[in-house]
């Protein structure tokens, strides 16, 4: 057992609101997320539009809050307008950005109706790469518009008689990226310019909407932060967000760099946007503060691959502007595969709860966070079946309990350094010094406070002392914790309960060595586990 953990909440510690948008996931039509998972006609549970209803119930039942749609990388080349009307006179289009056909079989009215029947909402992500400023007018009034116009009668036409009422609209996907159809890399200001003006067009057509421009979608480009500074600098009074996209990476079996990096990296790129944000605001003598909406993220484990040492952005640039793929696929979404399984569940949920606890902490500004692999965490899913995996565990309990307003948490424990590691030519992490191993977050809502926290240490358990004294008179109610003694294990259809958290009620603290008197919880944090605990302040 090692060094005492002890940690400081007070409800003077306020951080700001938490958005119920922080929880959403995020989808792009990429082998079988939408053919598959979300589409396919021959599912038994599948209804008319071919939608699988198990996955929707799943969600459902998730309470999944909001889905940033239809893309990634894929909407720059995407043409909506051939995704509209009777399935059979919709165009089929090649996917350069993942090497697939897009059958257009689900459009953008399907992908509306869809987040509507799991009861999340849409936050729509338009074609900057190929489109225009036109079309994006014209999909703003095809959606949000009422009757009596050409699109909005379409839409009516074509079945959907309301408006859908999208709120979040995306000016873009990654538009610095070199791997990006039509990428504005080399011309930030061109970019900030369109999304101006397209920003405020669609503003025109349906008021009360708000705009994310898209900010460097990698902290390791050679142009960040220059990039962002230049198309804010044109386009700051007409947006309300930036878009942020960060998956961070590790090698195969570092623990410390995957879940370490997953705090020390994102926490770094989240500052350096809010400085650039808070200068911005300066410079442009604006009440207005821009918030994030960090709107794809994840982490991973992979092997290190081939550096080129020497060649710089050359290397960077070559490997973005190859294409990946041989020849174009079509995915059916009958060619589903059955009970796949991809690495420790329990590190891919404790590295989500570890970029979550970053966006806690800034909950102020970090107002819209959309997982990728959100929907698979929620509602994993194969050929047949729905079940859930450890990660969605991690998104129940933030999804239900972190609401109102974040507190910051006084944290003193042990810490452990990041050496600097290269994973390829696209990402080189810099050494991080002073990581701590535990790691948390809290909210207070009315009456109820919850403190999230997660051991990142791989061997040791350490006693934790919560000093909650600053509050009211508390009571402590119940304590999940999420671990297992196998990494390599993982839920699946058939063996659902491998992992999940273990439940201490009142009744059992005594027995479980939980004691809270005086204002002071002792427990102990057992290793590589997430835990909440759930307390109630008496009136």
């Amino acid at each position: 057992m090692s060094g005492k953990v002890h940690i400081t909440a007070h409800p003077a510690y306020q951080i700001g609101e938490i958005s119920p948008r922080l929880f959403g996931a995020f989808m792009e039509p990429i082998g079988t997320i939408v053919n598959g998972t979300m589409f396919n006609p021959k599912h038994p549970t599948a209804e008319a539009h071919g939608f699988r209803m198990d996955v929707i119930n799943g969600l459902k039942s998730a309470k999944m809050p909001a889905i940033r749609t239809p893309g990634g990388n894929f909407v720059s080349g995407w043409q909506w307008k051939d995704s509209i009307g009777p399935k059979s006179q919709r165009k089929v289009h090649l996917d350069p950005a993942w090497g697939q056909y897009i059958t257009n079989e689900i459009g953008h009215d399907e992908y509306l109706q869809w987040a509507e029947m799991t009861g999340a909402e849409p936050m729509y992500t338009i074609n900057l790469g190929t489109g225009t400023m036109q079309d994006a007018m014209d999909i703003v009034e095809y959606t949000n518009h009422s009757k009596g116009s050409y699109w909005s009668d379409l839409r009516r036409k074509y079945g959907h008689e309301n408006p859908y009422g999208v709120k979040i609209w995306y000016l873009g996907n990654e538009m610095d990226g070199p791997w990006q159809i039509g990428s504005w890399e080399k011309n930030p200001s061109g970019y900030g310019v369109l999304a101006h003006e397209t920003s405020k067009a669609m503003k025109m057509i349906s008021p009360g909407i708000e705009t994310a421009v898209c900010a460097s979608s990698s902290p390791f480009e050679p142009h960040y932060p220059e990039w962002d500074e230049k198309v804010l600098s044109e386009c700051y009074d007409t947006i309300d967000y930036v878009s942020m996209h960060h998956y961070h990476a590790a090698e195969e079996g570092d623990i410390q760099s995957l879940l370490g990096g997953c705090d020390a990296f994102f926490e770094d790129y989240i500052r350096t946007e809010l400085g650039l944000l808070d200068y911005m605001q300066t410079k442009m003598r604006s009440p207005k503060k821009v918030m994030i909406s960090f709107d794809e993220y994840g982490a991973f484990c992979h092997p290190l691959r081939k550096v080129h040492p020497g060649y710089g952005v050359w290397a960077k640039a070559n490997a973005y502007y190859q294409p990946n793929f041989t020849e174009y696929t079509l995915h059916d979404p009958d060619d589903m595969p059955q009970n796949r399984f991809r690495g420790s569940q329990i590190l891919q949920a404790l590295s989500l709860a570890s970029i979550q606890m970053v966006f806690l902490r800034h909950a102020d500004r970090v107002k819209i966070g959309c997982m990728t692999g959100g929907i698979d965490a929620l509602c994993s899913a194969d050929h047949d079946h729905v079940w859930r995996s450890a990660p969605y565990y991690v998104m129940e309990q933030l999804i239900e309990h972190a609401k109102g307003t974040s507190l910051e948490l006084s944290i003193d424990c042990e810490t452990f350094d990041i050496h600097g590691y290269a994973i390829d030519d696209t990402q080189a992490y810099a050494d991080r010094y002073g990581v701590r191993y535990v790691d948390g977050a809290a909210s207070k809502c009315g009456n109820e406070l919850t403190i999230f926290l997660i051991n990142k240490n791989e061997t040791e358990t350490y006693p934790l002392e919560l000093d909650l004294r600053g509050f009211g008179e508390l009571t402590l109610n119940e304590k999940s914790d999420l671990f297992t003694e196998n990494l390599n294990a993982g839920n699946t259809y058939e063996t659902p309960d491998r992992i999940k958290p273990i439940i201490t009620l009142a009744s059992e603290f005594e027995t479980n060595g939980i004691t809270f008197r005086g204002g002071i919880l002792t427990d102990q944090l057992r290793p590589l586990s997430f835990v909440v605990y759930r307390l109630h302040e008496a009136t």
